[in-house]
């Protein structure tokens, strides 16, 4: 349990979720950094679906909201103050904080897959405390030190743009790939922008919001398709196909919701692959046999294990635009109507970016941005 930093003079607001639909703004303790850790001052947390999710409901799958919790995992900051044993990073060191931390000594850790980990804190997964607030403290070694010339924000933007590095890896996406993406909100964008810099050859992305694949095709997709309620999956896959010239691959399904999947093994070339990235009701009915019959692999997606570095590639080289993905900016001290925002979709909204520093304005983060 680390303890409160002596001289805690300074405000630490934070964002709690009590419970279904009550988020509030509350002060909490600034917490002195353990010998491994490093206390960070918060600089961007972009507001992820999980985190409505959980606003709006409660809880996903097993992941309750049953006490107080502070929400967020989106983040980026500067260190603040360093644990007597932290070598590698140094206050003044701006980072991008991985929020999941393994126990770092079961089999999966140790093979590589500590996404895994049974006993892995998360950020904002309960009951696991997340950072949006003033000040937070995190291991060292899950925090990435950001090169000058990568901004904030995207340091922020390095936790989703992990989630698609890890699918289109899961997927097995290469030089000269079709794929098919289903979804076009954000995890379904930064997918996109990982398989076009991963060298796929066409991209066909599929979504219910026609605003939705207008930013699509300014992040690189090929194809674009509208789909309405009640469209046959037959069809569709015969549009998609039509589009690329042949059946994609690939695909990632970034709904997770039964007509996506159907379409995903309806339209995924025999032999090919389709993950399953978006998170959808426990209990899913979905063509089996098709896949079966056809030796079309479905594989599961969770979070991301040593996808950081990759993301962080990406974005340093200049070859990967992620700040695209950024439609509207909130200060802290207004995270209520972030939340409403992003809830909504007010606006066209695809990333809702909050800032945290004390006495930024909304008009200086937005021209820091860039």
């Amino acid at each position: 349990m680390s303890t409160i930093l002596e001289t805690n003079n300074k405000c630490n607001l934070s964002a709690v979720l009590y419970q279904k639909n009550d988020l509030r703004m509350e002060q909490k303790p600034i917490l002195e950094p353990k010998e491994n850790e490093v206390l960070i001052q918060m600089h961007c947390v972009g507001i992820c679906g999980s985190d409505v999710h959980y606003l709006t409901h409660g809880r996903i799958a097993d992941f309750i909201v049953k006490d107080p919790m502070i929400i967020g995992h989106e983040a980026s900051g500067i260190v603040y103050k360093v644990g007597e044993k932290v070598k590698t990073l140094k206050p003044g060191d701006r980072v991008a904080i991985e929020p999941g931390v393994p126990c770092r000594t079961c089999s999966f850790c140790k093979e590589g897959r500590y996404n895994l980990c049974s006993q892995i804190y998360f950020c904002a997964t309960p009951p696991d405390h997340g950072n949006l607030s003033r000040f937070y403290v995190h291991a060292a070694d899950f925090c990435h030190k950001l090169p000058d010339h990568v901004s904030m924000e995207e340091g922020a933007l390095l936790e989703p743009l992990s989630v698609g590095v890890h699918a289109c890896k899961r997927a097995g996406i290469t030089i000269g790939s079709n794929v098919l993406i289903t979804g076009a909100g954000p995890i379904g964008l930064v997918s996109l922008i990982t398989a076009k810099a991963m060298g796929a050859r066409r991209v066909i992305i599929t979504d219910i919001q026609e605003h939705r694949l207008t930013v699509a095709k300014q992040c690189g997709a090929d194809y674009t398709v509208l789909i309405h309620k009640g469209d046959d999956e037959q069809e569709l896959a015969r549009r998609i196909h039509e589009e690329l010239g042949e059946a994609p691959d690939k695909t990632i399904d970034c709904s997770g919701i039964e007509t996506t999947i159907a379409l995903g093994i309806e339209a995924t070339k025999s032999g090919g692959v389709i993950v399953i990235v978006g998170c959808g009701p426990n209990n899913v009915r979905i063509p089996l046999i098709k896949a079966l019959s056809r030796e079309v692999d479905i594989r599961g997606v969770f979070r991301y294990a040593n996808d950081y570095p990759a993301a962080l590639a990406m974005v340093a080289s200049g070859k990967v635009n992620i700040r695209q993905l950024i439609t509207h900016n909130y200060v802290l001290e207004d995270t209520l109507s972030a939340f409403e925002t992003a809830k909504t979709g007010a606006g066209g909204a695809i990333k809702v970016m909050i800032h945290c520093k004390e006495g930024i304005t909304l008009e200086n983060a937005i021209l820091n941005q860039g």
